[in-house]
């Protein structure tokens, strides 16, 4: 009976160890990132790989052609990258919707307070303009991201409707679809 038993956890550990990776490869999702103008979509500037873990999302860039610093950088709403109209003048990257906010808090305290959902951490591009560096976002996950999009805004983000609405990122430079 106990050699019985031991083959069958045996078994129970091999099935885990084989499904584990299919498992994980089912929590990654990759994003292509384009960059966005008053005209509508531009060039392929990278991915975005979005990654469960046990500690939140991990979001790792692999992005090309941006202007270096610190850039705001958030899931918006909706399911699109393309222009918008503000007062009857095309704005780019505003079919993406706002920040995503599914519990409609309609504020903005950064990827660890108690705001947006799409709040992530900032998104820091490279003298050569690359942005390589992972940021981890605590409360997110890839179940949540399905049919929404990826901003990379013009200027960094204080986390703070103050002194400018929705941390000062400004205009939005490069956008991704979330698929499902």
């Amino acid at each position: 009976m106990a050699k019985i038993l031991r083959l069958a956890a045996l078994a129970a550990l091999v099935t885990v160890i084989a499904l584990a990776p299919a498992y994980a490869n089912d929590h990654i999702v990759t994003v292509d990132v384009n960059l966005t103008d008053s005209r509508g979509i531009g060039p392929a500037v990278g991915t975005v790989t979005l990654e469960d873990t046990r500690y939140g999302l991990v979001i790792t860039p692999n992005l090309t052609n941006l202007t270096p610093g610190m850039h705001g950088f958030h899931v918006h709403s909706n399911p699109a990258c393309g222009i918008g109209f503000k007062q009857g003048e095309p704005v780019a990257g505003l079919a993406a919707g706002g920040h995503f906010d599914p519990f409609e808090t309609g504020v903005h305290e950064g990827p660890y307070g108690a705001g947006h959902l799409g709040d992530l951490p900032p998104l820091f591009v490279a003298e050569d303009g690359t942005a390589t560096t992972p940021v981890l976002a605590p409360r997110l996950e890839t179940g949540f991201l399905h049919n929404r999009s990826l901003m990379v805004h013009m200027h960094g983000d204080n986390f703070s409707d103050e002194p400018a609405p929705l941390g000062g990122g400004g205009p939005r430079l490069a956008c991704g679809v979330i698929g499902e």
